[in-house]
């Protein structure tokens, strides 16, 4: 756990516990006039609400609706979902990113069909137990959903009550969380559930964002603890970042009788279930054509002249990022199988489309496209 040390002055001390009443009732009535519109709002249930809250874990809320959108039209009920190919939902859930979300939705969706009868669970414990809903999911659901009083707290709500209350614990210590939520119990338990949640993330969102916080707009300034002593600038307090390694990988565009070799990627790993052009990362003293000729030969069993660039592409992940070279490769003699994937296949340029990519792999596509048949 780490604190900062506030070295100067206070302008003047506020009580421990301010009234929950007073600055509640300003949340409230913020939220009724600056809420935004979100279609998983205009129908609240059960589904919708776990579907959005997936989908908006790391992802900007106008770039999920779309998803949501057609996601819903798609899948509209736990059923639809349950009975899906896990490539389907992948192909939905495609440039959307961090895809165990997608698969831990489609396992969840089959549960509830098996266990639930179809129905999402209410009990706390049931909600939890399903993949990929956590502390702050399930407070999301049973609140907005089943209008329990429970918690939802998430990096905006953090970073709310850290200035708020005057937190001084790291951002993502466990210390923080436990704190902001045991605070906030009492609090729900007198307010609307679903609208004091949806008000603190839409506040964390809107006003107490991250850099430059909206202060003078904020329904909470009079009682705010960092507003107050001219802290915003230092709550929440965040573990200085570390630098994020970069890779070169090399990818080969495996052509043979005019289709091309495309693997998919083993569940378990990262980008689980999507598909790609066989290579990987440049090991120590290699060229990167020797990089994607052991590469191909490591996840087909295939081995190839490795011919002239196509291009490079970079992106950026969480906890890395990568410079990407393709090449044109012309597929030696043998069975293309799956050593090191999923799956290999053989397909004509066109259907490409009928498969999900990771955003790097939709890149060389692109330039593919580009390229002169």
């Amino acid at each position: 756990m780490r604190f900062v040390v506030i070295t100067k002055p206070m302008k003047k001390t506020l009580p421990d516990v301010i009234p929950s009443a007073t600055w509640v009732s300003a949340l409230l009535r913020w939220f009724d006039r600056h809420r935004r519109e979100m279609p998983w709002r205009n129908r609240p249930t059960p589904y919708n609400v776990w579907i959005s809250e997936i989908m908006l874990q790391q992802t900007q809320v106008a770039t999920v609706i779309p998803y949501f959108r057609r996601f819903i039209r798609r899948f509209p009920d736990v059923k639809t979902l349950a009975a899906a190919k896990p490539d389907a939902v992948l192909k939905l859930w495609e440039g959307l990113g961090y895809y165990s979300r997608a698969r831990n939705l489609h396992e969840t969706a089959r549960r509830v069909i098996r266990d639930f009868g179809g129905r999402i669970p209410s009990a706390p414990d049931a909600l939890k137990a399903l993949p990929g809903i956590g502390d702050y999911t399930a407070g999301a659901i049973l609140s907005i959903a089943f209008h329990q009083p429970a918690p939802a707290v998430d990096g905006n709500v953090l970073r709310v009550f850290s200035r708020f209350w005057g937190l001084r614990a790291e951002l993502r210590s466990p210390v923080l969380k436990k704190t902001v939520f045991q605070r906030l119990s009492p609090i729900i338990h007198r307010a609307n559930p679903s609208h004091f949640n949806q008000a603190m993330m839409e506040l964390g969102a809107l006003v107490c964002r991250p850099r430059n916080p909206l202060c003078p707009e904020c329904p909470l300034r009079e009682t705010c603890f960092a507003f107050a002593h001219e802290l915003t600038y230092l709550l929440p307090v965040r573990e200085k970042s570390v630098r994020i390694p970069h890779y070169r990988v090399a990818v080969g565009i495996v052509r043979r009788n005019g289709r091309l070799l495309i693997a998919q990627r083993p569940y378990d790993a990262m980008l689980g279930g999507l598909w790609e052009f066989p290579g990987g990362r440049r090991q120590a003293g290699e060229t990167l054509r020797e990089t994607a000729r052991r590469e191909i030969r490591e996840e087909t069993g295939l081995t190839v002249r490795v011919g002239e660039t196509l291009g490079t592409v970079r992106h950026a992940y969480s906890h890395f990022t990568v410079t990407i070279a393709a090449f044109l490769c012309e597929a030696g003699r043998g069975r293309a199988r799956p050593v090191a994937s999923l799956r290999v296949r053989w397909v004509f340029p066109g259907e490409l489309r009928r498969y999900a990519w990771p955003s790097a792999s939709r890149k060389i596509i692109a330039l593919l496209q580009k390229r002169p048949a």
